[in-house]
């Protein structure tokens, strides 16, 4: 059993870069991923998200990309020789017309080569063959990373629910322990209460057919035979080697119902204590399996 809450962490280089991946989850219905790379990565986001799929089944994904420049051998500087060139034969021509006075090239180009519009750094253009090779291989590690953490906490959770559905099982026993004597006791307390009411003067088959009538009305067996094969999938469930989270939460449903048809199936103060009680249960129950992948 897996829980959709996890970390994961990896780093890799390419020629030029160092990639980080983060990847973070957390529980949703369905597979949610979300993306947050620089937009050199926007070729491979369709193979990102490939990859975590194969590794995570269920819940929202958040996944940071970052690209660290190794150095400086992917940047080159440009400079811009036939404006530099230009700008200082005007400025020569100028100050000899305006001054009578001459001024050095060499002067003029050490105020101009701090001026981005002259000289500017700026990437190359040459293609880093190796950069999605290592951004998927990043990505995988993460994956793998948190679908780890996922499984240690899912560890929890399934003993969490192992306890809780032995505890629900227990109250079903007792609950059914009790309906076969409660249903033994009302049988008698019925047949002395119409005998006191109306003498000696009984018609044992309608006194029958009428006792029948009522019990069949709060005849909760059926509900506990139904809740017993609830539990028994649901322990198959927690065994399995599968992604279960939306087979129980469907399951839990189904054991709600139920419990709330016994409860207004019946009087008696016991069994509505024992509703109670399972409804709390199942609650418990409910609240852990919405984090199960």
């Amino acid at each position: 059993m897996k829980s959709m809450t996890g970390f994961g962490k990896a780093i890799q280089e390419s020629e030029n870069y160092q990639i980080e991946v983060e990847m973070k989850s957390v529980n949703h219905r369905f597979l949610d991923i979300q993306l947050r790379h620089p937009r050199q990565l926007n070729v491979y986001e369709q193979a990102i998200r490939q990859t975590i799929k194969e590794i995570l089944q269920r819940g929202r994904i958040e996944v940071y990309l970052t690209l660290k420049e190794k150095g400086d051998s992917n940047k080159e500087v440009v400079v811009h020789w036939e404006l530099m060139q230009q700008l200082i034969t005007d400025l020569q021509t100028e100050v000899e017309a305006r001054f009578n006075a001459e001024l050095a090239p060499a002067a003029i180009v050490e105020r101009l080569t701090s001026n981005e519009d002259f000289i500017e750094i700026r990437e190359k253009q040459s293609e880093d063959t190796s950069l999605e090779q290592a951004v998927l291989s990043a990505v995988k590690q993460a994956a793998e990373a948190n679908d780890a953490s996922r499984q240690k906490e899912g560890a929890g959770i399934q003993q969490i629910l192992e306890e809780n559905r032995i505890a629900l099982q227990q109250k079903i026993t007792e609950l059914s322990s009790f309906v076969e004597l409660y249903e033994a006791d009302y049988r008698e307390r019925f047949e002395k209460k119409l005998t006191d009411w109306l003498g000696g003067e009984v018609d044992q088959e309608r006194l029958l057919t009428e006792m029948a009538i009522l019990l069949e009305r709060g005849d909760i067996h059926e509900e506990l035979d139904r809740m017993g094969i609830h539990l028994h999938a649901m322990k198959e469930l927690l065994q399995s080697e599968k992604t279960v989270g939306r087979e129980l939460d469907f399951l839990i449903q189904e054991m709600n119902r139920e419990v709330n048809t016994i409860g207004s199936k019946s009087s008696p103060i016991e069994i509505k204590n024992a509703v109670v009680q399972m409804k709390s249960i199942i609650e418990k129950i409910r609240e852990q399996v919405q984090n199960v992948e």
